[in-house]
Formats: C-alpha cells, structure tokens, sequence
C-alpha cells in the first residue's frame, strides 16, 4: 500500500508539471546528452543576447552583439593572438608553481606537526591579503617582466590547494595506520600507498578551481603593470571604448581557463585510470 501510494503520488506530482513533467530528471543523462545539452544551453544564450539585447535598445558600445564580437576575431585575429601567448605562459606557469609549492609544504606539514603549528599562521596571514593590494608588491619586486604574473597567479593558486591536500593527506582513518604499521610499513609506503590516494580527490577538486584562478593572477598582474597580455588588452579597450575587442578578450580568457580546466579534467581520468 505504501509503494503504491507513494508512486500514486510520484506520478500525480509529474502530470501535474504538464509539459514540463520531460524535463524532470528522473535518472542520469546518458554520455550524448551529457555532451550535447551544455552546447544547446549555450547556443540558447547566445541567440538570446544576439537577439534580445538589440530589441532592448541596448547600445553597442555597453554590449556589443556576439556576431560583432566574432567579427573582431575576424578581422584582429593576430592581435588577440599575440597577447594570449603571454597570458597563458603566465597562467600556466604559475598554476604548476602555485600548485607544485602547495603539494610541497601540505606533505612537511603533515609530516611535522610542529612547522605546521609555526608556519601555517603565516601562510593564512599572506592569504588574507588581496590579490589587488600585494600585486603592485610583488610587481616592485620582481619587475615589470612576465615572473611576477607568474608569481601573482601562484600565490593565487597556492592557498587552495595547500589547505585541501592537508586535509586529503590526513583523510585515512586511525584504524588503516594501524593496518599499515603492523604490516611494517615505511612512512614512504604509507605516503604513496595509503595518504596520496586518498588526497587524489581533494586536489584535483583544488586543481579545477586554481585552472580558472591561475588566469585571474596573470590577468591582474597585466593590469598592474604590463604592454602585452589579455589583461594589458582588456585595460586598453576599456579606455579606448572599443567595446567589442573588450568582450572578445574576454572571451579568449575564458577560453583559457576552460582549456586548463579541461587539462585537469583529463589528468584526473588519467589518475584513477591507472591508479
């Protein structure tokens, strides 16, 4: 009676949503839905914009139309180009050293309570400090050449990461170090065989958020003090009121974050491929 009664209303609940009871998600998506329906998402939006905004009586130069934004990788192509190269050797570079130094000093800190208990205070204390404010530091430090966007989008990348491998590589219960100790194993085995897997998850999670935030750190950085870059190409626009190669800079950095995003996407598979 109560299974009964229960899918009574489970299906009282859908006729009563109409045409809308399809879009319910009553399973999960098959691997073609999963693939196709972001595209169809943003095919929608986008249509919507280039649509919409014109009847709106939106000005061109607030938000120009994305055939007006297509039509300045059309014809600046080169230009765009030209300033993604730095921007993504920044990113990228910045997103291994950010992330590289983090896995580091996250494994000497499980390992040694008592530097974790000296040190970690001083590394929230640096985290508190906006990005906007220690940017033109670092810049006075390291010059106006691409190191100190590099250091700006690791030290972005940096905090993230540190705090959840920390958590990752103490994750494993009491109960498995016990297991681990009677099979005599060395601090390396229970590293490698027993703290990392379970760390895995924790940072790749870390890993996708520094992909996009490793890019905000270059592009600040171009702001601060830069001729080249998407960030030196956005702060010239904008004075400028060339609306359009503003949005199609802003565009091709999404574009990148996306592209690391997906690099960590793939390495991630990879890892629990072979792990």
């Amino acid at each position: 009676m109560l299974a009964r009664g229960s899918s009574d209303r489970r299906g009282n609940g859908e006729d009563a949503l109409g045409p809308w009871s399809g879009l319910v998600n009553r399973g999960p998506l098959s691997p073609f839905a999963q693939t196709v329906l972001p595209i169809l998402g943003a095919g929608s939006l986008i249509l919507a914009w280039q649509v919409l905004l014109p009847l709106a009586g939106v000005p061109a130069y607030i938000v120009p139309t994305p055939i007006a934004i297509a039509g300045v990788f059309a014809r600046n192509g080169s230009l765009l180009l030209s300033n993604l190269w730095p921007t993504a050797i920044e990113a990228f570079s910045g997103f291994l050293l950010g992330n590289l130094a983090a896995v580091l000093l996250a494994i000497v800190f499980v390992h040694s309570r008592t530097l974790q208990a000296a040190y970690f205070p001083v590394v929230l204390f640096f985290n508190t400090i906006p990005v906007l404010a220690l940017a033109p530091v670092v810049i006075l430090i390291f010059g106006l050449g691409m190191l100190p966007k590099i250091v700006i989008a690791a030290v972005i990348c940096f905090f993230p990461t540190l705090i959840n491998m920390i958590r990752g590589l103490e994750s494993a219960s009491p109960s498995e170090h016990e297991l681990f100790r009677v099979l005599s194993a060395t601090r390396w085995e229970i590293f490698w065989r027993l703290r990392l897997p379970r760390a895995l998850p924790m940072l790749f999670a870390s890993l996708r958020i520094a992909s996009a935030t490793a890019v905000i750190g270059a592009i600040v950085g171009e702001w601060i003090g830069s001729d080249k870059g998407l960030g030196a190409l956005i702060i010239q626009a904008t004075f400028n009121y060339q609306s359009d190669r503003l949005y199609a800079a802003i565009v091709l950095s999404s574009l990148l974050s996306i592209g690391l995003f997906m690099t960590v996407v793939a390495a991630e598979r990879w890892s629990v491929r072979y792990r």
